[in-house]
């Protein structure tokens, strides 16, 4: 019995959308980026200010260490320090959508800053080594409430490779960038402030 072209060619799409169901899902970018930032979990890097602009001058000449000390399969915690200033935490966490950036502020007492909690939700799916983060509606109120106008259009952006990680904060006028060398980590620092 001859089986009809068009039964044949079914049959064929069928085996073809069994055959894909059974492939393993290749990962996203940004689980593969959130992942391999994990895969540094209780590690610490020294890094170093490669923008220069001149509002920075003074972060140039002290110690910086990003510290990957929190992690779970959702949240990141990476206590940025500068010099003996512990008030920094960058988290990034996963959404529903994709990835969000946020800034914790403290002061020494553990309290929260005015200016915290401030950052952005990724819009597009980014690359495995980078992912950026345009701000978002809450950092914009909070931004003009506190008189940052200046800050209403902060993009950040975090990378992340064999060789380094890397800070970014642009917009017009202002580029800020700092780089860690994850080749070689360094000694922990102490718990950053608030925790």
């Amino acid at each position: 019995m001859t089986v009809p072209v068009s039964i044949k060619a079914l049959l064929g799409a069928v085996a073809a959308i069994a055959m894909t169901a059974c492939e393993p899902k290749t990962e996203s970018p940004q689980d593969a980026f959130f992942d391999d930032l994990k895969s540094h979990c209780g590690k610490a890097y020294a890094g170093k200010l490669v923008s220069n602009d001149a509002v920075d001058a003074d972060f140039g000449s002290k110690k910086m260490i990003m510290h990957v000390r929190d992690c779970s399969d959702t949240v990141l915690r990476i206590p940025f320090h500068v010099g003996d200033d512990h008030s920094r935490t960058w988290v990034i966490s996963k959404t529903a959508n994709g990835l969000r950036l946020k800034h914790d502020h403290r002061h020494e007492d553990g309290s929260e800053d005015a200016v915290t909690q401030y950052g952005g939700d990724t819009i597009y799916e980014g690359a495995r080594s980078r992912q950026v983060f345009p701000v978002d509606q809450y950092s914009i109120d909070m931004f003009l409430r506190e008189g940052l106008d200046v800050s209403i259009v902060n993009i950040w952006a975090v990378e992340i490779n064999n060789a380094k990680f890397a800070y970014e904060l642009s917009r017009p006028n202002r580029h800020f960038r700092v780089e860690f060398d994850v080749t070689q980590p360094v000694d922990l620092p102490p718990a950053p402030w608030g925790m």
